[in-house]
């Protein structure tokens, strides 16, 4: 799914996930458009200090009735400037237990660093699937990612399943 907010609307999903770094002000990517579409609710919240981004963090902001989504799920990711593939995972880890918690079996992701381009969409989608792993919870994660996005992950996993077959 490409980024817009007509095409959020149109998702019927429990929640809604995105990242949210420490030193990205105002939010970027799906926090922005959500932080937009809420009026600047994000932004008063890292304002205030009572949101941060700081790795670790997990915020829950109702969606309804401004979002389709009944939750906004943000999960801190740091600094843009320390954002690497072990932070990717942490946070992937984080998202996964975290719906798990909140029994969410649908969720429209992005994924952390996603937005600007700071994983490759190939290895944020085998990282992903090496943390889903054996975790049945989660029935539909619907990935926002732009075209090129898209076709990247689609070809890398058809050729996956190419390799795994002449194994």
């Amino acid at each position: 799914m490409t980024l817009s907010l007509r095409h959020l609307d149109l998702f019927g999903t429990e929640d809604l996930v995105a990242a949210l770094a420490s030193d990205e002000r105002p939010p970027h990517g799906l926090a922005g458009m959500v932080d937009w579409r809420l009026a600047g609710r994000l932004s008063r919240l890292i304002e205030s200090g009572f949101a941060t981004g700081n790795a670790g963090e997990v915020l829950l902001v109702p969606g309804k009735p401004r979002l389709p989504f009944d939750k906004v799920v943000l999960f801190g990711i740091g600094p843009v400037a320390e954002f690497d593939e072990a932070v990717f995972r942490s946070v992937v880890e984080n998202m996964l237990a975290t719906l798990e918690g909140l029994r969410s079996r649908t969720a429209v992701v992005e994924l952390p660093g996603r937005h600007w381009g700071a994983i490759a969409p190939e290895r944020a989608a085998d990282i992903l699937l090496e943390s889903a792993g054996s975790r049945r919870e989660h029935d539909v994660w619907t990935l926002v990612e732009t075209t090129e996005g898209q076709r990247a992950i689609t070809q890398h996993l058809v050729q996956e399943r190419r390799r795994n077959r002449e194994d």
